[in-house]
């Protein structure tokens, strides 16, 4: 399993070449997710198109007997302007190269290989849905990895909520009669003041960030509107409901200093926090090590928030990331040299052993249930105590 062979690596470079060359984004990557599928079925998986309800996401599975069900993720949208700056096209490929490197090694071992297709990821995160709706329920573990210019570790990620706080006053004539006026930008700014103050008794691991979205539109004309859009964050599912909270009682209270009306909504799809699952990344690494890769740093602190997250909170899961970059290249993602960066030989070089590692670890899970019963413990105890 430690090579793929030369027709499975020529389809896999082809499939991130066309996905390349067809930028879509989240929610419209037709072509892209009809190509995953179109060599899923090539290979053997049974497909479910349209998974779900969202039209560009997918389920593909090859089944050999019962036994461990192993989901390899999928994601293929792209950015607006740089297009796959942040590496879809060969991040999604990896994981459908995976998935048939494992299907086409399995012999004797019994289980299930599955690809869920995973659409918008840099939006409002198709994950989110399918954790919401089952789509992992059945699944042992699940595994994805994203392009970098350095091998890292699963590590973590903030759980977010994107709240709305919508004030509402009653216009007046700032200079002729103020005083029948009732100021909703003044309930929106004593908001932020609020927010400002709490910030000191929060987690430092914590993060709140919004900024004003409607403030009014003439400076004579006390402003009956105002709206503002705040990223609140926290590194567990528990903390970030109380975090959210209290930021929600800095617009009640700035609300109720003005007398404006306060209504509260989440504007985005929130994440859940990733819960990294280190038995089954050391199976990884043990893997990647067998592939000639062992620079593979410690994860540091979260600094975003990703989709994936939900879905380790319903099964182990890991999330690390593979490097592309010839030796001293450092292009950050989002960039038009990053994206440039996925068709150059050392990430060819790198999807090929990649497919392997994953593949194999999936192998070795399935083979060997005393480990994937470390896995699922681990999981147990870091869901209880998130």
């Amino acid at each position: 399993m430690n090579c793929i062979d030369n027709k499975l690596k020529e389809e896999l470079l082809e499939l991130n070449q066309y996905i390349y060359n067809h930028p879509e984004l989240g929610y419209e990557e037709y072509k892209s997710s009809s190509a995953h599928v179109e060599l899923l079925k090539k290979h053997g998986f049974q497909v479910e198109y349209g998974y779900m309800g969202i039209k560009t996401g997918f389920r593909a599975e090859y089944t050999n007997g019962d036994g461990p069900t192993i989901a390899y993720l999928s994601e293929y949208d792209a950015l607006p302007e740089v297009g796959h700056g942040c590496g879809h096209n060969i991040m999604g490929t990896l994981s459908t190269g995976a998935a048939i490197h494992l299907k086409e090694h399995l012999g004797d071992t019994k289980g299930r290989v599955v690809v869920i297709g995973t659409p918008a990821e840099e939006t409002d995160g198709a994950k989110v849905i399918y954790a919401a709706n089952g789509a992992f329920d059945d699944i042992d573990v699940a595994l994805i990895s994203h392009p970098f210019y350095k091998n890292v570790k699963s590590g973590i990620s903030f759980a977010l909520k994107a709240l709305r706080f919508t004030f509402t006053g009653k216009a007046a004539h700032a200079a002729a009669a103020p005083h029948t006026g009732i100021n909703a930008l003044d309930a929106c700014i004593s908001t932020f003041v609020n927010i400002g103050l709490l910030r000191q008794q929060i987690l430092p691991t914590s993060r709140i960030h919004g900024i004003i979205k409607n403030g009014g539109t003439a400076a004579n004309t006390i402003p009956d509107f105002s709206c503002a859009e705040f990223y609140v964050r926290a590194t567990s599912k528990s903390y970030l409901e109380e975090l959210a909270g209290k930021v929600c009682a800095c617009a009640q209270a700035g609300a109720a200093a003005a007398g404006a009306r306060l209504k509260i909504t989440e504007y985005e799809t929130g994440n859940d926090n990733l819960l990294t699952n280190h038995t089954l990344q050391d199976c990884l690494c043990r893997n990647l090590a067998k592939m000639g890769i062992s620079d593979i740093e410690e994860a540091g602190e979260a600094n975003g928030s990703t989709d994936v997250g939900n879905v380790s909170h319903v099964c182990p899961t890991i999330h690390p990331s593979f490097n592309i970059m010839a030796p001293g290249e450092e292009y950050s993602t989002h960039t038009i040299e990053f994206r440039e960066a996925t068709l150059r030989e050392p990430a060819k070089e790198a999807l090929a052993k990649n497919v392997c590692a994953l593949a194999m670890t999936g192998k070795e899970i399935m083979d060997d249930a005393h480990l994937l019963g470390k896995i699922k413990a681990e999981f147990k105890t870091a869901v209880e105590n998130d």
